[in-house]
C-alpha cells in the first residue's frame, strides 16, 4: 500500500480524574521529523509515544499533541489546601512589600495553582497504560488516513503514466517518416552549399547526423522508467524517494528527446511529456 505524508487523527479516552486527548497531524518532509506538545502531567509518556510512532512511520513532519483535561466534578469535590493557601498569602504580602507596584495575586491565579485543591496530582502509573493504548488507536486511524490519501495519489500518478504511454504510441510511428524527410532536407542543403562534394560524402554526413538525432534509445528508456513507476506503486510501502528519483530520470530522457526533435510536432509532444512528468512529480512529493 502507498502512503501519503499528509494525515490527521484524534482520539480521547476517560481516565481517573479526567480525560486524555491525543491529536496527530503531519505534512510533507524529506525525513521523519517529530514535534511533541505533551502536557506536564503526561511528559513521562513521550519516549513511549516516540517509539510507537517511529515504528509505523518513515517520512513526514509530524505534530503530536497530548493533553489531560481534569473533570469538573473532581475539582468541585476537592477542598482547598489551607496550608498552601496560607503560604501563597505570605508570599504575596512579602513580594508586594519589596515591589509595591506588583499586582496582588488574583483569585483565578490561586485556583489554578498546582495542588491548591489538595493532592490533585495525576496517578501516572494508572494512566500510562491507557495513554499507550490510546496512542496505538490514534496511530492506527492516522496511518489509515494516510493510506486512503496515498491510494488516491497513486491513482493520479498511474493516470499520468497511461497518458505518457499514449504519447509514446503516438510518437513511435512518426519517427521513421520524420527521419527520412529531415535527411532529404539536409542532403539538399548540403548539395546547395557544396556543389563539389561527392554523393558518398553527403551520405556519410547524413548518416552521422542521423545517428546523433536518433531518439529510439530515449523512447525505450522512457518506457522502461514508466514500467518501473508502475512496479513501485504496485509494491507499495515507503516509495516516495524511489519515485522521486524516477521522475528525475524521466525528465532527463524527455529533455534529451526534446533536444533531438526533428520537427515542431515532435517538439510539442516532448513538451507534453515534460508537463505530465512535472504533474507526477508534484504528487510524488506527497508520498511517504
Amino acid at each position: 500500500m502507498i502512503y501519503s505524508m499528509t494525515g490527521y487523527a484524534a482520539a480521547a479516552c476517560a481516565v481517573k480524574g479526567g480525560a486524555v486527548q491525543i491529536e496527530l497531524k503531519s505534512v510533507n518532509s524529506r525525513y521523519l521529523d517529530y514535534h511533541f506538545r505533551v502536557c506536564d502531567e503526561l511528559r513521562i509518556a513521550e519516549p513511549a509515544l516516540r517509539e510507537l510512532i517511529g515504528a509505523r512511520l518513515v517520512r513526514g513532519k509530524l505534530e503530536c499533541r497530548v493533553s489531560f483535561i481534569a473533570t469538573a466534578s473532581a475539582a468541585q469535590q476537592a477542598s482547598l489546601n489551607a496550608e498552601l493557601l496560607a503560604r501563597l498569602g505570605r508570599l504575596d504580602t512579602q513580594i508586594r512589600a519589596e515591589l509595591p507596584l506588583a499586582a496582588p495575586l488574583a483569585v483565578s491565579d490561586v485556583l489554578r495553582w498546582p495542588g491548591i485543591f489538595g493532592d490533585d496530582s495525576l496517578d501516572i502509573e494508572a494512566v500510562l497504560p491507557a495513554c499507550r493504548e490510546l496512542a496505538r488507536a490514534a496511530l492506527d486511524d492516522f496511518v489509515a488516513s494516510r493510506a486512503r490519501e496515498g491510494e488516491k495519489l497513486a491513482a493520479v500518478i498511474l493516470d499520468k503514466v497511461t497518458c505518457m504511454r499514449g504519447l509514446l504510441r503516438d510518437i513511435e510511428p512518426r519517427i521513421p517518416a520524420a527521419l527520412i524527410a529531415f535527411n532529404e532536407k539536409l542532403r539538399q542543403r548540403l548539395l546547395d552549399a557544396l556543389d563539389t562534394v561527392s554523393d558518398d560524402r553527403i551520405r556519410q554526413e547524413v548518416a552521422v547526423f542521423a545517428a546523433r538525432i536518433d531518439v529510439a534509445e530515449e523512447l525505450a528508456r522512457l518506457a522502461t522508467h514508466l514500467d518501473e513507476v508502475e512496479r513501485v506503486l504496485r509494491s507499495g510501502g515507503a516509495s516516495g524517494k524511489r519515485l522521486d528519483f524516477l521522475m528525475q530520470e524521466l525528465m532527463r530522457e524527455a529533455n534529451t528527446f526534446g533536444s533531438k526533435s526533428l520537427v515542431a510536432e515532435l517538439s510539442q509532444l516532448a513538451i507534453e511529456f515534460k508537463l505530465l512528468i512535472e504533474q507526477m512529480r508534484e504528487q510524488v512529493q506527497n508520498l511517504e
